[in-house]
């Protein structure tokens, strides 16, 4: 594993351990040449995914692209990073479980929305302002309003 911090090759793990989820290891290497310490991640790859874009250009599946576009929605919100990193993790799982080797771009956001929506109500207003390409503030309204009457109030008890 290259070091981040220098580019050298040599580097040690000094501890490994699974991820809460056991859907990935965590390790922890130092690098021989400069000393620094950091963490890397290894999972399991089903398959090769590659995403196909709606202007049909495709490209391989990115994992860190689809964490920090979530990460950015969920900016500054009360979500702990394993909670998201399960999330992301099963987002992936349902993409390989899919069986197909070339993925619509369209699942994927399909996906993201379906899951923020479940995470956290102001994270997925913020992915669905990029994702529907909201151009002016009606268009926040319009979506707060159908979100207002497909999500069921809560009681109040008297």
């Amino acid at each position: 594993m290259r070091c981040p911090f220098c580019s050298s090759d040599d580097t040690q793990v000094k501890d490994s351990r699974p991820t809460d989820d056991y859907a990935a290891i965590r390790r922890r290497r130092q690098c021989v040449g400069c000393g620094a310490r950091f963490t890397t991640f290894e999972r399991i790859q089903l398959r090769e995914l590659t995403i196909v874009k709606q202007n049909g250009r495709r490209q391989p599946f990115d994992r860190d692209k689809l964490l920090r576009s979530m990460q950015i929605a969920l900016r500054k919100r009360p979500i702990d990073q394993d909670r998201l990193e399960r999330v992301i993790n099963g987002i992936v799982r349902q993409l390989e479980s899919l069986g197909e080797a070339e993925i619509n771009s369209q699942t994927i956001g399909t996906m993201v929305m379906d899951a923020l929506y479940h995470l956290d109500p102001v994270a997925y207003v913020r992915y669905a302002s990029v994702y529907r390409n909201f151009r002016e503030a009606k268009d926040f309204e319009n979506f707060i309003e159908n979100l207002a009457v497909s999500v069921p109030q809560k009681q109040k008890d008297s």
